[in-house]
C-alpha cells in the first residue's frame, strides 16, 4: 500500500463524526433534558409550549417550559449544561396543554385542560436561585388555551370563566403586573368571533387565529373598545386556523392550519389589510403537520412541525420560500415518513428570541432541546451580515451508519441532482439521479454491502456541489 493512501486512510478513520441520534441540517444539538420522566398527559404527552426570558439584571436567559404537572424554569446561560433552577406545580396533573408569556419579571401561565385548574402569576426576579407564586387561582378565569403580551397588555384567548362557558377573547392591562385588571372582553364588540386559539398582537393590532372562522384583524382602540379591521378565509389548503406570526416590517404573515393533518403552512403579504393576499404555501414533507411559526425579523422563520421537529425557512422572498435547516426532534416517525399515525406527536413550540440566539424547542415525548443555528443565520439576525456564507445543503442520517443512509437535500434551485458514493482512493461505487420533488429532499441510499471505513457522498447540480463524509460501522 502506498504511503500516502495509508495515511489518508488513517485520516478518514480518525475523524471525529458525532454519530447523529437526530436528523439535522444546519441546526445542532447544544444540550437536552428530559426531566418530567414520571408524569404524563394524554397521548404520552409531557411538554407542550415553552418560553424564553431574558435577565438583564444578572445577565442571565432562562427557558421556560410547561409540561404535563408542571412549569420549569431553567437557567440557559450555559446551552451546553443548562440548570433548573425551579419549578412551579400545577393545579392539575397529566395536562396536555399549557402556555406561558412573559412581562418585566412576571410569567403568566395558563392550561385549557379540564377542571380543575388555574391560572398563575409566577416572579422570577429571584432566578437563578428560586421563583415566587404570587397568584394561583380562578378569580380571572379557570381555564385559557393562550396568552400573548403586547406592550402592557396580556391577551388570554379561549377563555373558560370557573365555571362558565368558553369565550372568544380577554385582554388585561398590566400596568400593575402581579395585578392585571380585565380591559375588555371581544365578545363585547364583535359577538361574531367565536373563538380566539391563538394571537399574534402587535402594537395593539391582534391577528387572532380563530380556528374554522380563519385568520381575522382586530385593532384595540384608546378607548379600550375593539374594532374588526379586516379578515382572511377560504383561502387554498384551509383548515383550522391555528397560529401566526408577523415579520418585524408588518409585510408578511406565516401562519398554520393544524386540522385536518398534512396541511402546508401559509405566507400571505399583509401589507395592505384591505387586501390579504397568499403568496405562498410551505410544509417540510408531504403529510408532515406544521403547528406553530415564530418569525425573527424580516427573513427567517422557524416553525414547530409536530413529527417532522423544528424548521427554518428563509422567506426573504416571500414568494419563494426556501429551506434553511431543520432538527427533527422526533425521529420516531421512521425513515419512511410515516405521519399519518399519531400526526399530533413531536414538537409543539419554540423560542428563538434570546440575545444568544440559541433555540428552545420542546418536543411532547422527547423533551427539552437547546439547540444553536449556525453562524450565518445569527450574525444575518443581528444585522452583522446580510448576504450568506457557507451553509450546507445536504445532511446524512444516521453517521455512522450499518445498513442504510438516509440523504436530506436542501433542493433551494427547485434542480435535478445526481450523487455519488465513494470509497477513499476515489472509486464511485454508486451514482444516481435524484428527481427533487419537496423543499427539502429525502433519499435512502443502501450500505449493507459496504465494508467498515470511511467513504464520501457528493450532490451535484447546475448549482450545488457538496460532499460529505460517512462511516460504516457494521
Amino acid at each position: 500500500m502506498k504511503k500516502t493512501t495509508a495515511i489518508l486512510i488513517l485520516f478518514c478513520l480518525s475523524l471525529n463524526i458525532t454519530a447523529q441520534i437526530y436528523p439535522n441540517l444546519n441546526v445542532t444539538l447544544l444540550s437536552q433534558l428530559d426531566p418530567e420522566k414520571d408524569n404524563t398527559g394524554s397521548d404520552n404527552r409531557k411538554y407542550s409550549g415553552c418560553w424564553g426570558w431574558y435577565q438583564s439584571s444578572k445577565n442571565k436567559e432562562y427557558a421556560i417550559v410547561g409540561t404535563s404537572s408542571k412549569t420549569y424554569f431553567i437557567d440557559v446561560t450555559n446551552p451546553n449544561a443548562p440548570v433548573i433552577s425551579d419549578s412551579v406545580k400545577s393545579a392539575k396533573n397529566g395536562c396536555t396543554w399549557r402556555e406561558m408569556k412573559t412581562y418585566q419579571n412576571y410569567c403568566y401561565i395558563v392550561s385549557d385542560d379540564a377542571p380543575p385548574n388555574s391560572f398563575q402569576i409566577v416572579d422570577m426576579q429571584y432566578l437563578p436561585d428560586s421563583v415566587h407564586v404570587i397568584y394561583d387561582g380562578t378569580t380571572y378565569f379557570e381555564r385559557a388555551h393562550t396568552v400573548f403580551v403586547d406592550k402592557d397588555k396580556l391577551y388570554c384567548g379561549g377563555v373558560t370563566p370557573l365555571g362558565g362557558s368558553t369565550e372568544s377573547m380577554h385582554v388585561y392591562s398590566l400596568a400593575t403586573p402581579s395585578v392585571p385588571v380585565l380591559v375588555r372582553k371581544l365578545s363585547q364588540d364583535v359577538p361574531g368571533i367565536s373563538y380566539v386559539h391563538d394571537m399574534y398582537v402587535n402594537n395593539d393590532t391582534v391577528f387572532a387565529s380563530c380556528g374554522g372562522q380563519g385568520l381575522f384583524i382586530i385593532k384595540l382602540l384608546s378607548t379600550n373598545t375593539f374594532s374588526l379591521l379586516s379578515s382572511f378565509g377560504s383561502y387554498p389548503y384551509s383548515g383550522y386556523n391555528h397560529s401566526s406570526w408577523l415579520t418585524t416590517n408588518k409585510k408578511t404573515m406565516v401562519f398554520a392550519d393544524e386540522v385536518p393533518t398534512g396541511l402546508p403552512a401559509k405566507v400571505i403579504d399583509v401589507s395592505n389589510l384591505a387586501s390579504i393576499t397568499l403568496v405562498d404555501t410551505i410544509r417540510s414533507h408531504v403529510g408532515a403537520t406544521a403547528h406553530n411559526p415564530y418569525v425573527v425579523g424580516n427573513r427567517w422563520c422557524w416553525m414547530s412541525t409536530y413529527q417532522d421537529g423544528i424548521y427554518l425557512y428563509d422567506i426573504n422572498n416571500p414568494s419563494n420560500t426556501t429551506v434553511y435547516g431543520f432538527f427533527d426532534t422526533h425521529p420516531q416517525h421512521g425513515v419512511n415518513d410515516n405521519f399519518s399515525t399519531n400526526a399530533y406527536r413531536g414538537n409543539w413550540g419554540a423560542y428563538p428570541y434570546l440575545p444568544s440566539k440559541i433555540i428552545i424547542a420542546c418536543d411532547m415525548q422527547n423533551g427539552i432541546f437547546i439547540l444553536d443555528g449556525d453562524n450565518t443565520y445569527k450574525n444575518s439576525v443581528v444585522g452583522i451580515k446580510e448576504n450568506d456564507g457557507f451553509k450546507s445543503s445536504i445532511s446524512i442520517y444516521p453517521n455512522p451508519s450499518k445498513d442504510y443512509v438516509t440523504l436530506y437535500i436542501a433542493n433551494q434551485f427547485n434542480e435535478d441532482i445526481s450523487y455519488y458514493l465513494s470509497d477513499i482512493y476515489g472509486n464511485i461505487l454508486e451514482q444516481n439521479k435524484i428527481y427533487c420533488t419537496e423543499l427539502l429532499f429525502k433519499q435512502t441510499i443502501n450500505t449493507s454491502y459496504l465494508k467498515n471505513g470511511c467513504y464520501f457522498i457528493t450532490i451535484k447540480g447546475n448549482q450545488i456541489q457538496e460532499t460529505k463524509k460517512i462511516i460504516i460501522q457494521n
